[in-house]
């Protein structure tokens, strides 16, 4: 019998061994030079020793979706392993998101939560029937309303459990009986990045924000997106944005 020849010799689609990719080590794909795997962090993390971590990410990234695409003409044109294609996605967008992902926790660094939060906003009290939530949410911009007894936080009345209420139980029945109480509650001087996963997380897109029991503001991820949206505008610039507005109103002491 002829010896069988080299697995490199027998074809294109040999290239690889016959059982699927999925079944190599994991410790090897988790190797590869490119985010979301450890490998992607690790090039990272010799880049930023001669570089801003930004543009390190950057680069890491922008090499990883480079694999990916690589990734994905080589199953489309050599080897022939659909497997390859879903890696390549992976891949693909793991790298975008990680280094999107860094460059809102740059321009968030060392940001307290007073840049962001909205200090212009109507509140709710837990007596209030769920139809002067209605006028409230039918008069403005706001889709979540904190509940305030004597100036102190009691809860959020949010959009989804108003509408929810107003069919079970009719314009009639009590905020405070159907408020949440336990969306996490921020101080002025929270740092935005420690805060992010509540909002993203949480099961409340609005969360309030106390001085000394009293609520003072409101957190939401479309205002932290707007400052983002300024910070990075005005990026290079000496000028500052945020901080002291709220000092300027004597709204802390």
């Amino acid at each position: 019998m002829a010896p069988r020849p080299p697995r490199w010799a027998t074809g294109r689609r040999q290239i690889l061994p016959e059982s699927d990719v999925g079944e190599y080590p994991a410790g090897t794909f988790n190797l590869i030079p490119a985010f979301p795997m450890d490998g992607g962090r690790m090039l990272r993390a010799v880049l930023a020793l001669s570089m801003p971590y930004q543009r390190a990410t950057n680069i890491a990234a922008s090499l990883g979706q480079l694999l990916a695409i690589l990734f994905a003409f080589a199953e489309l044109f050599w080897l022939g392993n659909p497997f390859l294609l879903f890696i390549a996605l992976f891949v693909y967008l793991g790298a975008g998101a990680e280094a999107r992902l860094t460059e809102v926790r740059m321009l968030l660094r060392d940001v307290p939560v007073r840049d962001a939060m909205i200090i212009r906003f109507r509140s709710l009290q837990p007596d209030d029937t769920l139809q002067n939530a209605v006028d409230e949410l039918l008069a403005g911009w706001q889709t979540d309303f904190p509940v305030v007894e004597n100036g102190s936080f009691r809860g959020m009345l949010r959009r989804n459990d108003l509408a929810t209420a107003l069919q079970d139980r009719g314009t009639q029945a009590a905020v405070g009986e159907l408020m949440e109480t336990e969306c996490p509650v921020l101080t002025h001087r929270d740092l935005l990045v420690q805060v992010m996963q509540h909002l993203e997380n949480g099961g409340c897109s609005t969360l309030p924000v106390v001085h000394d029991s009293r609520l003072i503001g409101l957190l939401t991820n479309e205002n932290q997106g707007e400052l983002m949206m300024v910070r990075s505008a005005m990026r290079g610039t000496n000028e500052e944005v945020g901080g002291g507005k709220l000092e300027d109103k004597c709204v802390l002491t």
